[in-house]
């Protein structure tokens, strides 16, 4: 048996500490994107112990790109940057210049150049997708006025990033970085070229990609085959970004982003998200955890003044910045605060765009080491920037309901949360294969329903349907409770996840001890954890189907039902 294997030895190690520090962050109340940074230094090379093969590193979280721009651009929304494009597009904007500016002035006095400063202050300017959502979903946020402005913002700045990593390559040169093409040609020349190339790319994806790839899908979806399905969601975004570099010389990032952007044109994007997630989880978190390999912690006693100068940008300098903006255009207090906590930390884009800027010689990694500290020390301070908001908000409630009618704040809209006024009704968790057969056959009844989806999109689209929606996490007490599940009279638990859905009839059962509890399962011993989960009834597929089929052959179906008999 081989002893050399440091590619299984890079991603065993890396699963197995992020695992294990991903889920210590989680119970301390943390995100788990600081165990899987902490999970990278530690198998680094600047800390003893294992330590993991650099290059092999380095192509994977390359893959980890490739799937985190594809996500980005799988959920890209248009219509939620729309709805708060007066807020959103000016004012994130102007934070993004805000902060990058800050950041350009601390790399004057680091006495970097300017490339450096731009490319440091770019990667200050932008938040943590994953941070911001987890954030406004645990506070049922997603949905109000304040956590849509969130999201809005969010949008400009990945889009103001995206743009960067195409310009920046033809830029180097004249920033102080390695030209990319022919020196003698100026700034001007590679800029044209550059723009030139992603325009053709863009220009193909639009005219042939937005057609051809929801077409691959709607085929392959036909043939029925769910790995095959999976495969070519993965094909698309892989080879997709792969064929853009390779061919119009543009990054990976951008090939990526596009073909998730296609790919939301297709009717099958919901599933082909929904099916690509596991992988995309898993090379987000090689991807965090090569970027922890990067960082350096020497930085921390070397450099401590630095470090702390680039966490007040982070958390203090540009959440001013957005705070102040906000109330400029007349919002009030509470959505001030919540948009500045929201954008008080870095992530994603950061790891990405530091990591360009170092390969094109324009960022010292001195630059990437105060980043990465930046980001971890403003990752873990967020949610403690949440809940002082979380404190002031009985406060601001009662401020902004005494608010004269002439000043600002009175302009605000209300949050616009769904509220659920349904009784003697049904709760219907998750809307996939199985929910959407339920839904449209309780309607057709005039049952009255709720259903509890935690896809963003999809519970948009549901609601301009005309159902009541709440969404989130259905294994949350709050959000049960939002959807009145003390005055339910069944609870229909569709989502696959036999472990969650065990969680939620426990939950569902305490809150309201006379609910009428139906949920699903795929195996014999799910049906059994189900039914000591207090589920009154387990609908077992593979019975189902045999049972219909014996019955068809004028069979007993209920002896056949039997586990043994079902199990051939």
């Amino acid at each position: 048996m081989p002893h050399h294997t440091p590619l299984i030895a890079t991603i065993a190690v890396g699963f197995v500490l992020a695992y294990f520090l991903g889920a210590l962050a989680t119970r301390l109340r943390l995100s788990p994107l600081v165990g899987y940074l902490i999970a990278g230094i530690l198998v680094g090379p600047f800390t003893p112990g294992f330590v993991a093969d650099k290059e092999l590193s380095h192509e994977i979280s390359e893959i980890g790109v490739m799937l985190l721009m594809f996500g980005v651009g799988l959920h890209f929304s248009l219509k939620d940057l729309m709805s708060v494009k007066h807020i959103a597009i000016p004012g994130a904007l102007a934070q993004i210049a805000v902060a990058t500016l800050l950041g350009m002035g601390l790399a004057w006095m680091l006495d970097w150049g300017l490339g450096a400063g731009l490319v440091f202050g770019l990667a200050l300017s932008v938040a943590s997708t994953v941070v911001l959502l987890r954030a406004l979903e645990e506070r049922q946020l997603l949905d109000s006025r304040r956590g849509k402005i969130a999201i809005g913002w969010l949008i400009v700045e990945d889009l103001v990033m995206v743009v960067t990593l195409v310009l920046l390559p033809a830029l180097a040169g004249v920033l102080g970085g390695n030209s990319q093409g022919n020196e003698d040609a100026g700034v001007l020349m590679p800029l044209l070229i550059t723009l030139g190339k992603v325009s053709l790319f863009i220009a193909l994806m639009v005219v042939v990609g937005r057609r051809l790839i929801p077409w691959m899908l709607e085929r392959t979806a036909g043939s029925g085959s769910r790995e095959l399905f999976t495969l070519a969601v993965l094909a698309i975004a892989m080879g997709i970004a792969y064929f853009a570099a390779q061919v119009f010389g543009v990054s990976f990032a951008l090939g990526a982003f596009f073909a998730g952007m296609m790919l939301n044109e297709s009717e099958h994007n919901h599933r082909a998200a929904e099916d690509s997630q596991g992988l995309r989880d898993a090379f987000a978190v090689l991807f965090f955890v090569a970027v922890g390999m990067l960082f350096d912690p020497a930085i921390l006693i070397q450099q401590p003044a630095a470090v702390l100068a680039t966490f007040l940008i982070i958390v203090f300098g540009k959440s001013l910045a957005a705070l102040l903006i906000v109330r400029a255009f007349g919002k009030p207090l509470s959505t001030a605060l919540t948009i500045s906590a929201s954008l008080a930390q870095i992530g994603e884009f950061s790891f990405i765009l530091v990591a360009l800027g170092v390969g094109l010689g324009l960022l010292p990694e001195a630059g990437r080491d105060l980043v990465l500290a930046g980001a971890i020390l403003s990752i873990l301070v967020n949610p403690l920037c949440f809940s002082m908001i979380d404190r002031l908000q009985p406060w601001l409630d009662v401020r902004e309901n005494t608010v004269p009618a002439d000043t600002p704040s009175a302009a605000e809209e209300p949050d616009d949360i769904p509220v659920i006024h349904e009784t003697e009704h049904a709760i219907l968790i998750g809307h996939g294969r199985v929910g959407s057969r339920i839904s449209r056959r309780l309607s057709e009844e005039g049952v009255p329903l709720v259903i509890i989806e935690d896809n963003r999109a999809r519970a948009q689209e549901l609601r301009e349907e005309g159902f009541s929606v709440v969404l989130g996490n259905a294994a949350s007490n709050h959000v049960l409770d939002l959807a009145n599940v003390d005055k339910a009279r069944w609870l229909l638990i569709a989502i696959p996840n036999a472990l969650e859905a065990g969680q939620i009839a426990m939950h569902a059962r305490a809150a309201n001890p006379g609910l009428d509890i139906i949920a699903r399962a795929h195996f014999d011993d799910e049906v059994e954890y189900l039914s000591e989960h207090n589920a009154d009834l387990v609908v077992m597929g593979e019975r189902e189907i045999a049972r219909v089929m014996f019955s068809r052959l004028g069979l007993d179906s209920q002896r056949s039902m039997t586990p043994d008999s079902t199990a051939a």
